[in-house]
């Protein structure tokens, strides 16, 4: 007889979002399973590979709620400035800058930077020591049913799993949120981000650096550096699909030289470490979170330009507002996976993905022109920003996490 399961929500998707959301709702005591179709990576994972995450500090918060902040075995860096500029490659940037400062807004950082290995570390170590967590991966669900009474799913083990209520966190090509009918809408940027890291000779003092250039966005996020020196950088290079081919194909001289003329000399000599990886932008947007026993996280439910470096911070509130509300139910002895419960995490989460995907997509317009009369408006509004203090606390805000709307309440 196959071996069963009842729990109160399976979560679809062991990635950064689904599995700390397991992690939230397990650690609260509320019976969880997740279900991923890979292996989690093996605990020991290779050196860096140049791939890292901007953490806002509501997201630390719901980290740290999940217990995994803790097992971080590398301290994350800390971004307590943000500078934004514009200009060309190879150019200084112009005098009309914005400068944001955690002192300003009262904090003692924005967020911090995590060298993605060091977070699937920290997750693979806790998901496995959570008591009321159960994990399955690799595993595939090969049939998955609901109704009114709750879910079940039977995995490709012959495992059979009861649940009341069903969430998919399995990725922009979701088959669970396909298969329930959700339809979404979806475009392409025509651009390409390349992510690397570099070691450079000047120390970032935790200083993170939008520079917008004609084809893209160049960020500049702070790494913490060998024994914490803060001399390496991750790097968000936007450039427009066939110069990013182009730019892709260089040998490692050409490409640091490239990476020199975009950098300036602030940072001094520099040199790339790890990987390079390329992936094609694109938003998306699904017209409903929620069906009946079904709730969509993360990239299953939105997908945004990476200029703001929010993307993955919109899952982690998503998995907030959902897990919050599950545990407030389950500690009520009430349903879970009630329609009134998912109706209102969509309520709360979907205006505020909209407004933060619609932002995003404005600024990719905005600042992706080297029409002189569009460059001059700009740059005075970046001047003319950084003069106004309750603006400043809007951007300031949202940069740690918190919604477009609670920015605008507070200022």
């Amino acid at each position: 007889m196959a071996p069963g399961l009842s729990v109160a929500v399976a979560v679809l998707g062991a990635g950064p979002v689904g599995a700390t959301l397991a992690c939230l709702l397990a650690e609260a005591g509320v019976p969880t399973a997740v279900i991923d179709r890979a292996a989690l990576p093996p605990m020991e994972l290779p050196r860096f590979d140049g791939r890292a995450y901007a953490v806002a500090r509501t997201s630390r918060d719901v980290l740290a709620e999940a217990g995994v902040w803790a097992r971080l075995g590398e301290a994350p860096c800390p971004i307590t400035r943000i500078r934004v500029s514009d200009g060309r490659p190879g150019e200084r940037a112009g005098p009309l800058t914005l400068t944001f400062t955690a002192a300003e807004a009262g904090v003692d950082a924005f967020g911090w930077m995590v060298e993605a290995r060091h977070l699937r570390i920290a997750l693979n170590a806790h998901l496995p020591r959570v008591p009321e967590l159960a994990v399955f991966a690799p595993a595939r669900a090969e049939t998955v049913e609901r109704d009114a009474a709750g879910v079940r799913l039977r995995l490709d083990d012959g495992t059979t799993i009861r649940a009341r209520l069903l969430v998919a966190a399995d990725g922009r090509e979701s088959t669970t949120r396909d298969a329930a009918g959700l339809p979404v809408t979806r475009w392409d940027y025509g651009q390409d981000a390349i992510v690397c890291a570099v070691r450079h000779e000047r120390a970032h003092g935790h200083a993170a650096i939008e520079h917008f250039l004609p084809a893209g966005p160049f960020a500049v996020l702070p790494l913490p550096g060998d024994a914490g020196d803060g001399r390496a950088s991750a790097v968000v290079w936007i450039e427009r699909r066939a110069d990013a081919e182009r730019l892709w194909q260089l040998p490692a001289e050409r490409f640091a030289r490239e990476l020199a003329r975009r950098f300036g000399p602030d940072f001094g000599a520099l040199a790339p470490v790890g990987m390079r990886w390329r992936y094609p932008l694109g938003a998306l947007l699904a017209h409903r979170y929620v069906a009946p026993r079904l709730a969509l996280v993360g990239d299953a439910a939105h997908g945004i330009h990476p200029i703001a470096g929010q993307g993955l911070n919109l899952g982690f509130r998503d998995a907030a507002a959902l897990g919050r509300r599950v545990i407030n139910a389950v500690r009520a002895g009430r349903d879970p996976g009630a329609p009134d419960l998912l109706a209102s995490s969509q309520a709360e989460r979907r205006p505020a993905n909209l407004l933060m995907l619609a932002a995003t997509d404005a600024l990719d317009r905005l600042f992706s022109t080297d029409l002189a009369p569009v460059r001059l408006v700009r740059d005075l509004g970046l001047a003319a920003v950084d003069r106004m203090p309750g603006l400043k606390r809007v951007f300031m805000r949202t940069a740690m996490g918190f919604s477009p709307l609670d920015g605008l309440r507070a200022a």
